[in-house]
C-alpha cells in the first residue's frame, strides 16, 4: 500500500492549478462525472487532491495546514535549478537554502501561506529513507 492523495483545501480550483503549475511545474488532471476532482503533483509520488472550501469553517482553514509548521515536503534531485526557477516564478522563500544532515533544504510558502520544504537529499541518504525535516 501507499498514500495516493492528500486533500488540500483551496479557495478556487483554477488559481491553485495555476500556482502549482507555475511555482512547482506540476500538472493538474481532472476527472469528470459532474463533480470537479482535481489532482496536482509531480512525476513521482503522491498527489494533492484539491478540495474547494465550501463552508465558512473550511474557508477559515485554507492556508493553515499543520498549524503554521512545515506541512509538505517536496524532494528534488535538482535543488539549485528548481530553487532558481521557483524564485523566478515569485515563490516566497522564508530563508536561504541551508545544508542539513538530511540534505539541502529551504522553506517556502504556497499561495495560501502553507509552509513547505524543498529538499535535495545527499547521495548517501535515499529520499525514501524517511529522513524528516
Amino acid at each position: 500500500m501507499h498514500l495516493a492523495y492528500s486533500a488540500y483545501l483551496v479557495r478556487d480550483y483554477d488559481e491553485a492549478i495555476g500556482w502549482f503549475g507555475e511555482a512547482l511545474g506540476w500538472r493538474g488532471s481532472e476527472l469528470g462525472g459532474g463533480k470537479r476532482w482535481v489532482r496536482v503533483g509531480g512525476e513521482e509520488g503522491g498527489q494533492l487532491l484539491l478540495a474547494r472550501a465550501t463552508s465558512d469553517a473550511q474557508l477559515a482553514a485554507v492556508g493553515k495546514a499543520a498549524g503554521g509548521r512545515v506541512a509538505y515536503f517536496v524532494h528534488t534531485g535538482h535543488f539549485d535549478a528548481d530553487h532558481a526557477r521557483m524564485v523566478a516564478a515569485g515563490v516566497a522563500f522564508a530563508e536561504a537554502p541551508r545544508q542539513e544532515a538530511y540534505g539541502k533544504v529551504a522553506v517556502f510558502a504556497d499561495l495560501y501561506g502553507n509552509r513547505w520544504d524543498l529538499i535535495e537529499a545527499p547521495a548517501e541518504v535515499p529520499m525514501e529513507s524517511g529522513a524528516a525535516a
